[in-house]
């Protein structure tokens, strides 16, 4: 009896060791899983904190190639291939309009996957275009969101008869855009004249006309010397036969660089140079 009791107890312990052990044993475990999740949480938190990847331009407003991978489907013929990318916050976003009202959705991704993420359809806007013969007509335009520039990705169109389908298109040479001409009139804008030898100069203010919105500025030189102009490789006389050289100039756009060529007869022989420049209304 005796010996019964002894086993008893001497198997209770065993019981409570073994107990013990296991209590000690779930607990290494989840000393390690909370460590785990502390870890993950202090990743989580470094991750939020790092800042987000600056878009590849600044904010502003762009022009830019719209090249696709199809003759059917691309940024209308008025607008010579070319859309408005814009920059805000960092976030990219692309306007194109079509050739059309035939494309009526279009879909960041695969043709198989739009159906599926009606949400994310893009919508049309009706754009307004001119063509070169003078003639407008209305067409869809969308507003397509872009990840980067010069690097392909997928963008399914939606047919007015219903079917989707794929296609590889590109957003490249982006190019800030160039102030629009204002209203038919006069004004002065400043001149800014780079190249050349520095010794050179021109009036600035000068005087701008826009005629039907064309845009022409009349350029003096610090020189009677110079007996042409080359523009966009059309050749310019001067318009006075006394007094420092004086021209009138096409300006294809206010705030971006124009390069010209000024001729001068001032050397033993005529020289052609290189000069460049830009208008800012005042």
């Amino acid at each position: 009896m005796k010996l019964n009791r002894k086993f008893a107890l001497l198997l209770a312990g065993a019981v409570l060791a073994g107990a013990l052990t296991g209590c000690g044993a779930s607990g290494a475990p989840a000393s390690s899983a909370a460590s785990s999740e502390a870890a993950a949480s202090s990743a989580v938190s470094e991750a939020a904190s790092e800042p987000a990847a600056e878009a590849a331009l600044p904010d502003g407003v762009y022009t830019a190639d719209f090249d696709t991978d199809s003759s059917m489907f691309h940024a209308n013929e008025a607008n010579d291939g070319k859309g408005t990318l814009t920059v805000k916050d960092g976030q990219m976003t692309f306007h194109v309009s079509l050739v059309s009202k035939k494309i009526v959705n279009l879909y960041v991704g695969m043709a198989a996957d739009a159906e599926a993420h009606e949400g994310d359809w893009l919508q049309p806007t009706t754009d307004t275009v001119t063509y070169s013969d003078g003639t407008s007509d209305e067409v869809y335009g969308f507003d397509i969101p872009v990840e980067a520039l010069d690097e392909d990705f997928q963008l399914a169109i939606l047919g007015s008869k219903g079917k989707w389908y794929d296609h590889t298109v590109r957003v490249a040479n982006a190019q800030p855009a160039a102030a629009e001409a204002p209203a038919d009139g006069t004004y002065t804008c400043d001149v800014t004249l780079e190249g050349g030898s520095g010794r050179a100069t021109v009036e600035s203010p000068a005087a701008l006309t826009v005629a039907d919105g064309r845009m022409t500025a009349t350029i003096v030189w610090s020189s009677p010397n110079y007996d042409y102009m080359l523009v966009d490789g059309e050749k310019y006389l001067p318009t006075n036969t006394e007094g420092n050289s004086t021209f009138e100039i096409p300006v294809a756009a206010l705030d971006t660089p124009l390069d010209v060529v000024g001729d001068t007869v001032a050397m033993s022989t005529p020289h052609e140079i290189e000069y460049t420049l830009t208008f800012t209304l005042n």
